[in-house]
């Protein structure tokens, strides 16, 4: 098979590669509205599968802060993420490790030939700095992921995501090809509307709740054996463009 017909991996980052752990944007939220970190609400909904930049604008608004000043507080949002995801590398290699699995199924997938990527809320520097200090970026071409900065709505980042792919190799992005592995409704959804294939791993939500949004696999972990499967069967099932 030429590496063109490979197809693309596209990985969720936090809940699916990581455990999720709000204290990052806890902190930077905290630093931007000059609120105590005991202070900050995040909202019930609306926190995971969604960008960093929706999530700001939530839990400030649930915080205290009003619409105005929280939608005038996303740049320095941007600095103070920047601030405190570089001063917590250390941190962030013991409180939030790669889950079993997660750089084999890299490796795994790689071996067999695939493109890998992103879609992720993150922003990218977030999103950068977790993967590289948590060593999980060797085989993700980030040059054509798509990341929270990108834009607010995570249902617009699959679009980026087709651009980059065509700047980047020089044809346009199969779609049936493309296979997102993520863990939350959302992922789903997002890759249901870009019309890519979706697994989701059972990390947080388990098998039944994920099974209700009709994803095209579940995996109950990240086993690199199963992994493979499950994203080679999807791609065998692509119609052919012969």
């Amino acid at each position: 098979m030429e590496l063109r017909d490979s197809g693309l991996v596209v990985w969720d980052v936090d809940g699916t590669l990581i455990p999720a752990d709000l204290r990052w944007l806890r902190r930077s939220i905290a630093q931007t509205f000059g609120l105590a970190e005991a202070a900050i609400v995040f909202p019930e909904t609306k926190v995971h599968g969604y960008t960093d930049e929706s999530i700001v604008i939530d839990t400030a608004i649930a915080s205290g802060v009003s619409r105005r000043e929280a939608e005038g507080g996303v740049a320095r949002f941007h600095e103070a993420l920047a601030t405190v995801m570089d001063e917590g590398r250390a941190e962030l290699s013991l409180v939030q490790p790669p889950y079993p699995g997660a750089a084999d199924s890299i490796s795994a997938l790689q071996l067999c030939g695939l493109r890998q990527t992103v879609l992720t809320g993150n922003l990218r520097l977030a999103a950068e700095i977790k993967l590289g200090t948590l060593g999980l970026d060797r085989h993700l071409d980030l040059r054509i992921g798509a990341f929270g900065s990108d834009d607010r709505d995570r249902f617009r980042l699959p679009r980026v995501i087709a651009r980059r792919f065509a700047r980047m190799y020089g044809y346009d992005l199969d779609a049936s090809r493309t296979v997102v592995i993520g863990d939350a409704p959302n992922d789903i959804a997002c890759a249901r509307q870009a019309r890519f294939s979706v697994v989701v791993v059972a990390h947080r939500a388990n098998r039944d709740e994920l099974a209700a949004f009709h994803p095209d696999a579940i995996l109950d972990r990240l086993d690199p054996e199963k992994v493979v499967s499950a994203v080679r069967s999807l791609l065998n099932a692509a119609p052919s463009k012969d």
